[in-house]
């Protein structure tokens, strides 16, 4: 996994709750928390960041993962404005994130390894996204997107009707979408 993700994860958890939680955690996880934005760690560092994380909190290891993703999402926003600034809503957004997004990550963070979507939009109200990746860190998926929506100025609806975790052979998530303020 790209420091990056690592980076954030610090920075998310130490304006929440204090650099002294976040070397609280690293000390959990039996962890130096030296990253640099390009190095790749294991996916090990960060499942024992999580569980460190989750112990500390009180919560599981998904509602932790869900939180971090919706709460990095405008330090990604203000870090990358250029892949914000061209999609109007959240739905558009979403719908890059294979062909501009990701082949972009890939390029900032040569050996980064991106999840994959598939998507059916064919209604206006639902917006089918399909996750696959070994990493099976669907509740980050699920965080992003509720972020996104909140930089978009809108309520993300997500429900997941498939998951990796229960043995299904991808994530798979019914994103309603609606402006904030507006009944749902």
């Amino acid at each position: 996994m790209k420091g990056i993700v690592f980076n954030l994860l610090e920075e998310v958890i130490s304006r929440r709750y204090g650099n002294e939680t976040w070397d609280s955690l690293l000390a959990a996880a039996n962890d130096d928390g030296v990253y640099t934005s390009l190095g790749s760690y294991s996916d090990d560092k960060m499942s024992a960041l999580v569980t460190a994380a989750s112990k500390a909190l009180g919560e599981p290891p998904e509602v932790v993962l869900r939180w971090f993703g919706r709460q990095a999402m405008p330090l990604l926003a203000e870090r990358y404005p250029v892949f914000f600034a061209g999609p109007s809503n959240t739905r558009a957004f979403l719908l890059t994130l294979n062909e501009i997004i990701h082949p972009e990550v890939r390029t900032l963070y040569p050996g980064a390894y991106v999840p994959v979507f598939d998507y059916d939009s064919s209604t206006a109200d639902v917006l089918r996204m399909g996750y696959r990746s070994e990493r099976k860190l669907c509740a980050l998926a699920h965080g992003f997107i509720e972020g996104a929506a909140d930089h978009y100025g809108e309520v993300a609806s997500v429900e997941q009707r498939e998951c990796m975790h229960r043995g299904d052979p991808q994530c798979t998530f019914e994103v309603r979408l609606t402006k904030a303020g507006e009944a749902s």
